[in-house]
């Protein structure tokens, strides 16, 4: 898109108010022109340059109002006169490669000589002098020029001014197009006046008159149609009057270019020349044209003296002189001339029996052969539509007209174009329908004639069509076979009947609630895990969900492929088992087979050490032993373990409390940094951030994203150490964006990972001051004056 300009002018008091060229002139308002065709208004230049802010386009500084200047009178734009000096002397405003001219550097007018006086406005001053009251750079005279545009004779009457002349505000009497009426209009007005009375001038034919309203330029030429004979009176045909009605010669119009036909005067013979004008010419074979035999080497009175009869009409023969005829005939070629060798005749000259050397039509091939050929040459140019190839065998044609149908659509999509083969768009379709074309209601009618495939007018009633639902039509009557979807709000039932939705359109049918199916399936007992589907559950083949049977040794599912009517497969099984030591500090995640054979381990050693029990004397039950010990499986005890469970007796023998600490110092478990805890005493904003992180980490170990994020304002470097330092204590990721010192720091929780320590750092920290001793008090000792 072009650039656009544009330009506003609101100024009642001046008369100097205009705006662009080529726009009409109004008192106030806005008109937009291309960048192209953009000139300045005299209102706009004359308070730039009073107020010393108009810039020159060259040196791109101020022009002051004592300074020399120069106007374009193409653009009227305002230079500094020596700027536009040094502008008209570069290489870079040269017109051409002449170096004849130079160019404005506003709007690029060619211009022949560069400008060297400082001159006003008008141009009838050279080195006007400023004046408070007056325009700067002008005269204060009248400014006299020549309005541009249009035919007006009256010199502008304003003074000597910047930018075009304001459109001449005189009233004239002007003519319309035909010259009946005359009306008082301003002489500025370009347009030329029209009254609505009938032309009436005689047309071309000089029969009819015109039957158009007060128009321009000469009468459109008569469409009647009329019936036109030739001037041999056998063609007819039907044409525009007026057209060649200056070859009329009181019988016909125009020659058909067949054979007169006429009967001459010797009621003998018929006219053979081509349908002319006029009389026919006598009978050619007349006695008093005749004057020589046929082959016209001898004169018919030297016959006559050697005693030849008279001719007395054209039916007589004419006598032969009895030499050879010597006629040249049609055939030959550039170099050799073929004669005719029969004897003086009347008809025409027989074949030659003579051979030459001939080129076919197109010039292409020679042959010898006593008549014309075609070669076999096929014609490889296009065709005038630029379409199709000519096609044609030893063409001679120049133009290569193409004679195929065009067969387009035309614009109205339902005809083709039935002129012959051409190039650029085809003619709108000329049939016309001079019924009414009415919306599908029938409450908007466009009156005939209506263009063929014009669409049905626009009807902005609602839809009266019949209607799959009850619900109020909201959508406008249209010319289209199916209305617009329904878009009313209802309430409607998912596909698989889970739950009643809410401002549903009504258009939608399946309509998915984002749940789990959990219908069971038909053909075993699992149920169906598929999003809200339609259609039945197991559609699309066998279930694929692994079996939810016990195992018979070790209690856990199956976990095979569904299997219905068949036994579960007997393989290893893959569940992972946790198990532990005996005191609890142990703990291993291990398959399920491992711990079974653990498990029998851990039986094995346990009857073993009952057994050397029953040898020092003791009572064992082992039935109760075994399946006591069968049902807990558990790891080996190492020495790790022995070692803390001998301190655990020991504490105890001599009573001593493991969870205190007895020199009130911090217990090692504190997550938390001491520079942090200085922290915390210092700036206040450390309790607002932890308590935005530990909201942040219960909503997302208690809502329903896994996720949660959060991002700070921009701080400091100090202030975005303690908010990582935070996030580390609570298992919360942090990650720092943006540059100084626009840096933030951004934070996310993460179900799972993400906890709360059991002590907050501020609760910690009033913790520790209140479990201090209060600092020793500074005694002054008092001495008593003696």
């Amino acid at each position: 898109m072009p650039p656009v300009c544009v330009c506003v002018c609101v100024c009642v008091s001046n008369p100097l108010l205009t705006v662009c060229r080529m726009a009409e002139w109004t008192l106030e308002g806005a008109l937009t022109l291309p960048h192209s065709m953009c000139v300045l208004c005299s209102g706009c230049l004359i308070e730039q340059l009073s107020e010393e802010k108009y810039e020159c386009m060259v040196c791109c500084d101020v022009i002051r109002v004592m300074a020399p200047v120069w106007s374009c009178q193409s653009c009227f734009h305002v230079f500094h006169l020596n700027c536009i000096k040094k502008w008209a002397r570069s290489p870079a405003s040269q017109a051409d490669d002449s170096g004849e001219g130079w160019r404005c550097p506003a709007c690029q007018n060619v211009a022949p000589k560069a400008p060297t006086s400082y001159i006003c406005f008008c141009g009838k001053m050279t080195n006007p002098e400023y004046h408070r009251s007056e325009i700067p750079h002008s005269c204060g005279d009248m400014c006299g020029k020549k309005r541009t545009g249009g035919n007006c004779n009256h010199p502008c009457n304003i003074l000597c001014h910047p930018g075009p002349c304001p459109q001449c505000p005189a009233f004239i009497t002007k003519s319309c197009i035909c010259g009946r009426t005359s009306k008082q209009v301003r002489c500025s007005q370009a347009e030329s006046l029209r009254c609505e009375q009938v032309c009436g001038a005689l047309l071309n034919c000089a029969e009819h008159p015109c039957t158009q309203i007060c128009h321009q330029g000469v009468c459109q030429p008569c469409q009647l149609l009329v019936q036109q004979v030739c001037y041999c009176g056998v063609v007819h045909r039907e044409v525009p009057c007026g057209t060649d009605r200056d070859r009329f010669d009181g019988i016909g119009h125009f020659s058909c270019n067949k054979p007169c036909g006429k009967m001459l005067e010797c009621q003998v013979h018929r006219c053979q020349q081509t349908c002319h004008t006029g009389q026919c010419q006598p009978c050619p074979l007349s006695p008093k044209l005749v004057r020589s035999c046929p082959c016209g080497q001898t004169a018919l009175a030297k016959l006559l003296e050697l005693g030849y009869p008279e001719r007395r009409s054209c039916t007589d023969p004419i006598p032969s002189c009895g030499k050879i005829c010597r006629k040249p005939l049609p055939c030959g070629d550039a170099d050799t001339i073929h004669l005719c060798d029969k004897l003086c005749h009347e008809d025409s000259c027989g074949p030659c029996a003579l051979t030459s050397t001939i080129k076919c039509r197109c010039g292409s091939k020679t042959k010898v052969k006593e008549l014309m050929f075609t070669c076999e040459r096929r014609c490889t140019k296009k065709r005038s539509c630029g379409r199709h190839k000519c096609g044609e065998m030893c063409c001679v044609d120049i133009e290569h007209k193409c004679s195929k149908i065009c067969g387009y659509k035309l614009n109205c999509g339902l005809h083709r174009c039935q002129e012959l083969c051409h190039r650029g768009n085809c003619h709108p379709c000329w049939q016309t329908s001079f019924d009414e074309l009415s919306c599908y209601c029938g409450e908007t009618v466009m009156f005939p004639p209506v263009p063929c495939g014009t669409k049905p007018p626009e009807c902005k009633k609602p839809c009266t069509r019949q209607h799959d639902c009850d619900h109020p039509v909201f959508h406008s009557c249209h010319s289209e076979d199916r209305c617009p979807p329904c878009t009313y709000l209802t309430k409607k039932w998912c596909m698989g009947n889970h739950e009643q939705r809410s401002n549903i359109p009504c258009h939608l049918q399946d309509i998915s609630c984002g749940l789990v199916c959990n219908k069971p399936l038909p053909s075993c007992s699992h149920r169906c895990k598929k999003i809200c589907h339609r259609g039945e559950c197991d559609a699309e083949g066998e279930c694929k969900q692994p079996c939810s049977h016990p195992r018979p040794e070790c209690g856990h599912p199956c976990s095979a492929p569904c299997h219905p009517g068949t036994p579960c497969p007997r393989n290893t099984c893959p569940a992972k088992v946790s198990m532990q030591c005996e005191c609890g500090r142990r703990k291993e995640t291990m398959p399920c087979t491992e711990a079974a054979n653990s498990q029998q381990r851990f039986a094995a050693i346990s009857v073993a050490s009952k057994l050397s029990d029953m040898q020092l004397g003791e009572s064992v039950d082992i039935g109760l032993m075994t399946k006591k010990e069968q049902k807990q499986a558990r790891l080996e005890c190492d020495q790790e373990c022995a070692t803390l469970e001998r301190n655990r007796r020991l504490a105890e023998a001599l009573q001593i409390d493991q969870s205190a600490d007895p020199f009130n110092s911090k217990t090692s478990t504190c997550k938390f940094s001491d520079s942090l805890k200085d922290d915390a005493r210092f700036f206040k904003f450390v309790n607002d951030v932890e308590e935005e992180i530990k909201n942040l980490v219960e909503l997302a170990n208690k809502g329903k994203q896994t996720k949660r994020s959060h991002c700070f304002p921009p701080m400091k470097r100090e202030h975005r150490r303690i908010v990582h330092e935070l996030a580390e204590v609570y298992g919360v990721e942090s990650m720092s964006y943006d540059s100084e010192p626009k840096r933030n720091v951004v934070i996310t929780a993460t179900r799972g990972k993400s906890a709360c320590p059991n002590v907050t750092l501020i609760a910690l920290i009033e913790r520790e001051t209140a479990g201090r001793a209060p600092p020793p008090i500074a005694h002054i000792k008092q001495y008593n004056s003696r």
